[in-house]
């Protein structure tokens, strides 16, 4: 292992004690904690494009939530540079490094660094939540416990990101950017918090904000009236957000090992990147479901295979008397997805969350309405479907539409 310059001249000047090795202090983690830093930021920003071209080309609506999204993406760039640079200035080596190689000008500035970058970290997090709260705001019903109490999360927010903030800012007394290690002696005299108390607290409210970010969507679908195959289907929004409270929990754990080991600064690297993809993770979470409209013809051509699969297959059972099941379990399904319809395009969003499409048959009305019944008699003897009508992703159906469309009530009469 080549040893790198500074350890040498430090070892050369006599601060490097006996038992201490060159070759321990040349260890290093850097480069790769970089390569993952920026690729969590690559993806992201990847990912950012994705979403805003699908909100302002394709749903020509940018909401409250992709504007927060995007405020987050550009406090995540910054808070990527602060890390790139901490630990290029050695922040992530070990412990002995940092006292007897660094100059005490770098450690110092390496503290003020950290103290910034992780203001900037704290407040990532608490707008890229609030445009998580913003986005389920837009698809909860009006009128609900579930909309109050996303009403409610956001002062509930507030109040763990001002602790958050004010441990940060007022770690030390007098205040300051420092974080002044037992060894380092500074012109003032500073009483702190230690580094570990302060982001232990912080790393556990963040960690209670991020399971309350998921219980919200596991809300939203479980109160859904739908088949278990659609809710698993729209289960797969709510992933990223498991992988979030994962990542929290990891970050607590490395922050414990940062301040009661006693090589504390090796595990600075490995909590940066985690960082940095707790940031990630919350904005890909709250883009998977607008990435919709970008990928839509997949979805269109999957859904009308499986559609003209099932149809032919249905088919075959014509004959063993399904008329009279198949009528009231379409009226079921027709309420549900209507309910799930209803439920994600609150607001008049098009495409987030939506089932692929929701095709409403004549056969589900024509039994309650006399007019249309001889000609479901008809069809029936003759074997044909009667012709329906298909609700896509792209049209808004509410209740004062309904009869625009033809889409009747079972009961009500044709005019």
């Amino acid at each position: 292992m080549a040893i790198p310059d500074d350890i040498l001249a430090a070892d050369a000047a006599g601060r490097i004690p006996n038992g201490v090795s060159l070759e321990y202090l040349a260890e290093s983690r850097d480069s790769s904690a970089i390569v993952g830093i920026i690729f969590m930021i690559c993806f992201t920003g990847l990912l950012m494009i994705l979403r805003l071209y699908a909100r302002a080309f394709i749903v020509k609506k940018i909401g409250l939530d992709d504007a927060l999204a995007v405020l987050t993406l550009m406090l995540y760039i910054a808070f990527v540079v602060l890390s790139v640079i901490l630990i290029n200035l050695g922040s992530g080596r070990h412990i002995e490094y940092i006292q007897y190689v660094l100059p005490l000008p770098t450690v110092r500035d390496t503290e003020v660094l950290d103290f910034i970058a992780h203001i900037v970290y704290t407040t990532a997090l608490f707008l890229c939540r609030l445009s998580g709260l913003a986005f389920y705001f837009r698809l909860s019903a009006r009128s609900t416990k579930l909309h109050m109490s996303i009403i409610i999360a956001a002062p509930l927010l507030l109040a763990a990101y001002i602790p958050q903030l004010f441990l940060l800012i007022f770690h030390c007394k007098p205040v300051t950017g420092l974080w002044p290690y037992e060894w380092q002696v500074e012109p003032k005299t500073y009483k702190c918090y230690t580094w570990g108390l302060v982001y232990s607290v912080n790393s556990g409210l963040s960690l209670a904000c991020d399971m309350l970010m998921f219980v919200i969507p596991a809300a939203l679908i479980k109160g859904l009236h739908v088949s278990i195959e659609k809710k698993i289907k729209l289960s797969f929004v709510m992933f990223p957000g498991v992988l979030v409270i994962v990542i929290s929990a990891i970050r607590v754990w490395l922050v414990a090992e940062g301040q009661w080991r006693s090589d504390g600064s090796w595990a600075y690297n490995p909590m940066m990147c985690v960082e940095s993809a707790e940031i990630a993770a919350t904005l890909v979470a709250l883009s998977v479901p607008a990435l919709k409209p970008v990928f839509g013809n997949l979805f269109a051509h999957l859904t009308e295979y499986t559609s003209s699969h099932t149809r032919s297959r249905s088919t075959k059972l014509h004959s063993l008397g399904h008329s009279k099941t198949i009528g009231s379990g379409a009226v079921s399904s027709n309420r549900d997805s209507k309910r799930l319809l209803n439920w994600s395009k609150i607001g008049k969003d098009d495409y987030e969350m939506m089932p692929s499409e929701v095709s409403v048959s004549r056969d589900v009305r024509g039994g309650s309405r006399g007019s249309d019944h001889s000609g479901g008699e008809e069809n029936r003897k003759h074997g044909s479907r009667s012709p329906g009508i298909r609700v896509t992703n792209e049209v808004d159906i509410s209740r004062e539409q309904e009869r625009d469309v033809g889409i009747e009530k079972p009961g009500c009469r044709e005019s």
